[in-house]
């Protein structure tokens, strides 16, 4: 049978393919820019008659049509891989969760969990003269989903860009049960925060620790995004990729002319991410270009592999962080915000590299909700608040106000280096409570 006839014998409509969700059922939605759009739709119109539906997705750029419905904690529960703001609003209505984990582990949650896919439904690029249906910039999880899932829906949209890689991009029509024409919305987009001068400052810090020749990992956020237009603007050559998310920045980097990825002694020539997000310019330069190649995140995201690639740059962003050097990237308190998603593994595999260097980076302060100036350098961390990464794994702290290595320091040591890039007017009521704690000697700096 060729490939296009099976594509015909597969072809449903959307409220057929809604038709497969059971009540108990586990139903995945696929990830970021793939998440299902027509079926969702359909589903949500039966969701009313459903009741103890798990669904799983991450990063929501859009609000799914079944988080419309009236009482939807009565009948499904959202199980989110890594919150955006959509998602933290829908934690606070009642019916989302956050599944926490080290996103390199991800595709192995899959092959040995209990709660295996009953559906899973997705967006796909169309299918190629082959027979693959690409993933678009999400290769992440995604061939682990599909393997365990018991039925298959691929939602089709032209407009998803085809992102080359070399294995896990990708779904055969044989693999696939159920086969979706959607209306070919476009991509979402994801923008990058402008960046501030604090931003601005922090990337100064950053860039100028960065050799030619170095594979870059970049976060998301103003401070990363301000940092790869430092580095296009600098006189920096060769460098490489390998990071987890593709972001708007790496193409300003790679149009500059910066990225070649001749020194990579892995994946020689090729930018190597996870999964891409952000505006149209991000997916027009994916789109079956060669030099780009999507792949499992548990090789992107492996801490071997980011350890073999000399000269490994890891630049993330944090919540807070305190006195002892624990790092929060994930929840103000109790209030969740995003995830642990791959920061710790870049903390970690960054170190192991040669001539590797990982950068915890923030603004030393931030306005709360009253108006009030407060420090994101605290004593301890607030009850509640996840450690993201311990104590022990923090190489460089960077604040608009410096940058310290922290590897390697006793807590009077460390916490003497941690005030000094605090705002100066939080500096006396820090060490006030560094000597509370014990880990202020009289012989440090004030």
């Amino acid at each position: 049978m060729g490939f296009e006839q099976m594509y015909q014998q597969k072809l449903v409509t959307a409220e057929e393919a809604a038709k497969t969700v059971k009540s108990g059922d586990w139903v995945d939605y696929g990830w970021t820019t793939m998440t299902t759009v027509a079926v969702d739709k359909a589903l949500a119109k039966r969701m009313p008659e459903l009741t103890d539906v798990n669904i799983r997705g991450g990063i929501l750029m859009w609000v799914p049509e079944i988080f419309k419905i009236a009482d939807p904690a009565e009948h499904f529960t959202w199980n989110s891989w890594h919150m955006s703001g959509i998602e933290r609003k829908a934690i606070a209505q009642g019916f989302a969760y956050y599944a926490p984990m080290r996103y390199s582990e991800l595709p192995r949650y899959y092959r040995d969990s209990s709660c295996r896919p009953d559906v899973a439904v997705f967006q796909v690029a169309p299918m190629d003269e082959r027979g693959f249906f690409n993933f678009g910039p999400n290769a992440s999880h995604m061939t682990a989903c599909c393997e365990t899932a018991k039925t298959v829906i691929v939602e089709v949209n032209r407009n998803m860009p085809v992102c080359r890689g070399a294995g896990g991009e990708s779904i055969h029509v044989s693999k696939v049960d159920m086969i979706v024409e959607g209306d070919n919305p476009p991509i979402a987009e994801m923008g990058a925060a402008a960046a501030t001068e604090v931003d601005e400052a922090v990337a100064k810090l950053i860039v100028e620790e960065i050799p030619d020749g170095a594979c870059l990992q970049l976060g998301i956020g103003g401070m990363p995004n301000a940092v790869g237009s430092l580095i296009a603007k600098s006189d920096l050559k060769d460098l490489g990729v390998h990071t987890e998310m593709y972001v708007d920045a790496f193409v300003d980097i790679a149009e500059a002319g910066k990225i070649t990825g001749a020194r990579k002694s892995i994946d020689r020539g090729r930018q190597v991410y996870a999964f891409g997000a952000g505006t149209k310019k991000l997916y027009d330069y994916l789109d079956r270009n060669p030099e780009c190649m999507a792949a499992p995140v548990d090789y992107t995201n492996d801490v071997r592999t980011i350890s073999a690639l000399d000269n490994f740059m890891s630049i993330n962003n944090a919540v807070d962080l305190d006195l002892f050097g624990q790092v929060n990237s994930e929840s103000a308190g109790i209030r969740h915000i995003s995830g642990a998603g791959g920061q710790l593994d870049f903390v970690l595999g960054a170190y192991l590299s040669r001539g590797g260097k990982s950068f915890i980076c923030c603004s030393s302060t931030f306005k709360g909700r009253d108006g009030q100036l407060q420090s994101r350098i605290v004593p301890t961390l607030a009850p509640g608040s996840i450690v993201t990464d311990t104590r022990a794994n923090i190489h460089y702290l960077v604040t608009e106000y410096g940058k310290v290595n922290l590897k390697g320091l006793a807590t009077w040591q460390k916490a003497e280096a941690i005030v000094s890039v605090a705002h100066p007017q939080f500096r006396d009521e820090l060490i006030a409570d560094a000597e509370k704690m014990g880990i202020w000697r009289r012989s440090n700096k004030r």
